[in-house]
């Protein structure tokens, strides 16, 4: 498992003389101070310059299997926090936030399983001596039913289109989704806006408002190692991701005038003929479609799409060049050379979009994961979770899919 170390220094305006930070083994410290510089030796003196503030915390020195969801808190008597520190693994630090009277600190980000802890911090009383505190502890292990693990798409380093989403997928259910989205961000320069959308308790998107502009990079955050997913899960790990946007590969297809228009960046660079589905048995979904994969070469069989292929409207095609599929219930834009006396007049598919070898090729070769599919002229439409289908509701709509919206 990889684990990401949290840590957090406040540093207070202190008074006078530092003395020595001094170790304790329980929750409570006294310590020892330094004797008077003016009599070393004067029992007297020694008492007198002693630090009345008491340091506690509600984690008692050298405990173990401390629960992921406890905070670290630690209060002071007679005396003001002057600095505290909680370091956890690999010497990281736990973020915390401190009273306004600075009296009360406590932790704000989650622990790590399995985790060494150490606590130290100095307090200051009203003379302006100090008392330290010092005490560690250790966090519970966790089994890999305990934990959600986050996988990304696209991946480390990808270029994609302009309508790609960014997909977080989780391997155990989240039921806390707000607790999980809290510690999920998505930035990008240049900067623009956008929401998370929980399609599922495993899978959440985030897109921009518009599609994104070109030569964007991207960074994902999910910080969710020891974060609540609810019902005993918690995040596994940190993990992060940076890609970039490529050029805004933008195609409008027509169903009724059977023709493609290839636009990028803006500018019309093809106009193709095509094919599509056979309406109203195989009628091609409209809507915004993104391309979601890519295949050289495609094998295609219509029992995947629950025709029989020894029925007479089945098929079992062994080869199917240049096919990029845009949903997941299995449309794709391919090569279709069976076809090609049909293309740019008749819709004779089962609902892909069909061209030309050597159109198909072009296509292809200028095309990306996230790319850009418009399609008009139909009565069936695209829905959001058939593909990266998240351009298909307006982005107020889709806001509303936040767990914090």
């Amino acid at each position: 498992m990889s684990t990401r170390t949290l840590s957090t220094r406040l540093s207070l305006v202190g008074g006078a003389c530092a003395l020595a930070l001094v170790s304790a083994c329980s929750a409570s410290v006294t310590g020892n101070d330094d004797k008077s510089a003016d009599s070393p030796h004067s029992d007297t003196s020694q008492a007198a310059q002693q630090s009345q503030a008491r340091v506690t915390s509600n984690v008692r020195p050298g405990a173990r299997g401390i629960d992921l969801g406890k905070k670290v808190r630690l209060r002071v008597a007679s005396g003001t926090l002057q600095e505290v520190q909680v370091t956890g693994p690999e010497g990281g630090i736990v973020q915390g936030r401190l009273s306004p009277d600075k009296t009360r600190w406590v932790s704000t980000t989650p622990l790590q399983a399995a985790s060494r802890y150490r606590v130290t911090s100095t307090a200051v009383d009203s003379a302006g001596l100090k008392k330290g505190y010092e005490a560690g502890f250790k966090t519970r292990s966790l089994t890999l039913d305990e934990q959600t693990y986050p996988s990304f798409v696209p991946v480390e380093g990808q270029t994609v289109g302009v309508g790609m989403p960014v997909i977080i997928r989780f391997d155990v259910p989240v039921t806390d989704k707000a607790s999980i989205e809290k510690h999920l961000k998505v930035t990008s320069q240049p900067a623009q806006a956008g929401s998370f959308y929980w399609v599922s308790s495993q899978e959440v998107h985030w897109r921009p408002r518009t599609y994104w502009r070109p030569g964007t990079n991207v960074t994902v955050n999910a910080d969710i190692a020891g974060v609540p997913a609810g019902n005993g899960i918690y995040g596994q790990t940190n993990r992060s991701l940076k890609f970039h946007v490529g050029d805004a590969m933008v195609s409008k297809v027509n169903t009724v005038t059977d023709d493609m228009k290839v636009f990028r960046n803006g500018k019309l660079i093809r106009t193709i003929p095509i094919t599509t589905g056979q309406q109203p048995k195989f009628t091609t979904r409209s809507g915004i479609k993104v391309i979601v994969e890519k295949f050289r070469h495609k094998r295609m069989n219509s029992e995947t799409i629950g025709i029989d292929p020894n029925s007479a409207d089945g098929y079992d095609l062994d080869d199917v060049e240049y096919a990029m599929r845009v949903t997941y219930s299995g449309e794709f834009v391919h090569a279709a050379p069976w076809s090609v006396g049909s293309q740019g007049s008749s819709n004779v598919s089962h609902g892909c979009t069909g061209m030309s070898t050597d159109n198909a090729a072009w296509y292809y070769n200028l095309s990306k994961v996230g790319d850009v599919v418009e399609y008009t002229g139909t009565s069936k439409p695209m829905t959001l979770t058939n593909g990266f289908g998240d351009w298909n509701e307006s982005f107020a709509e889709y806001r509303k899919g936040s767990a914090l919206s």
